[in-house]
């Protein structure tokens, strides 16, 4: 069955999605001789994005101007290949596809690696809401991490229901993993611990490791890949995880017994961001436009359940479909954003000391 509701076919959209994009592109601007040869390289995160975007982004948005759109993958943070692009003046980029921490690392300081990209007044970025737009970026995606379970663990007995079930091993028994990155994990820790979701940051990183102290004799694992994370609630190595809610739901469609708590999800947003003097800044900044346009995100979720930045995409799919979304609107509501700029200044120090606490 399709996802899309009575009225609105893949095929509808993708049809309408490059009429739309005709008139976004302004004529005045991308005059066919202008279009012409013209090509920019986006880094994306490769797989099933690649795809997706290929089908609902790049191929319709040449078809609509002209313009080739080649999506590349690389490394999840690619600071530094932007740096060393910008400091070059060489670009085998034009815009990146890159989170908020990243973001700020590449705009503190007096040299900026990132365009401002100027977009906040076009008609169709000015619907996005405030908490997905930057100076720097235009939000395209939300990422979340969530508690995921095995439903055959618990079948009997009460399910795990938040953060504090996690840590609690005599009333939710089961074989644990925790993640080997200190992201994410000490939020978990505080919110166990009763800290309520907006007081979570600042962290208070010594009550942060109090908790995960309690905890960590009944961590069997300390997993390092979502690809591992999937195989774990596959085979039914552990029962209860934290991960990122992408994985947890892959396991599911592979037909794991997998359940997944939306309660206290820790999200975190993706951005189309133009590398600083790049040539191809205008025609990056069509491409974003074109990309953010209600319908296309619509599309996409044809391909995976997508954190979608506009709202009205959730009036356009199947019910069903929209609650596998981060951006549900119930999703986001009993969520917490990520604060970038606190683990910007923090993560050294945190770092350091969760590898030693791994270690003692």
């Amino acid at each position: 069955m399709s996802i899309l509701k009575q009225g609105w076919s893949r095929r509808q959209i993708l049809k309408t999605t490059a009429v739309a994009g005709a008139a976004l592109a302004a004529p005045a601007i991308w005059t066919p001789s202008r279009a012409e040869g013209k090509r920019i390289v986006v880094r994306d995160d490769g797989g099933i994005y690649t795809k997706a975007y290929g089908a609902v982004f790049y191929r319709p948005f040449q078809e609509a101007t002209g313009i080739e759109v080649v999506g590349v993958q690389a490394n999840a943070e690619p600071t530094a290949q932007i740096r060393s692009m910008v400091d070059a003046g060489s670009y085998t980029w034009d815009m990146a596809k890159i989170s908020q921490p990243a973001i700020l690392m590449l705009t503190t300081g007096d040299k900026k690696y990132l365009e401002p990209h100027g977009l906040e007044s076009d008609p169709v970025v000015a619907t996005l809401p405030k908490q997905y737009m930057s100076e720097y970026g235009v939000g395209n995606n939300v990422y979340t991490t969530v508690l995921a379970y095995r439903t055959d663990a618990f079948e009997g007995r009460e399910a795990p229901k938040s953060w504090k079930d996690f840590y609690d091993v005599e009333g939710f028994d089961g074989r644990r993993a925790l993640r080997k990155h200190p992201f994410d994990t000490i939020e978990q820790a505080l919110m166990a611990d009763g800290i309520a979701a907006k007081d979570v940051y600042p962290c208070d990183i010594d009550r942060a490791f109090k908790t995960l102290d309690r905890i960590k004799p009944n961590v069997e694992v300390f997993w390092t890949s979502g690809a591992q994370v999937e195989q774990m609630l596959t085979s039914g190595e552990v029962d209860l995880i934290p991960t990122w809610v992408s994985r947890a739901q892959s396991a599911r469609t592979a037909g794991a017994p997998v359940e997944i708590v939306w309660d206290q999800n820790i999200w975190g947003l993706d951005s189309w961001s133009i590398l600083a003097g790049t040539p191809n800044a205008d025609a990056c900044r069509e491409f974003i436009k074109f990309a953010s346009d209600v319908k296309r995100q619509a599309a996409l979720m044809e391909y995976f359940a997508a954190g979608v930045t506009q709202p009205e995409v959730f009036d356009m799919i199947d019910a069903k479909v929209a609650q596998d979304s981060p951006t549900y609107p119930e999703h986001i509501a009993r969520g917490i954003q990520i604060d970038a700029k606190y683990w910007l200044d923090n993560q050294a120090a945190v770092i350091e000391r969760y590898n030693s606490w791994l270690l003692s």
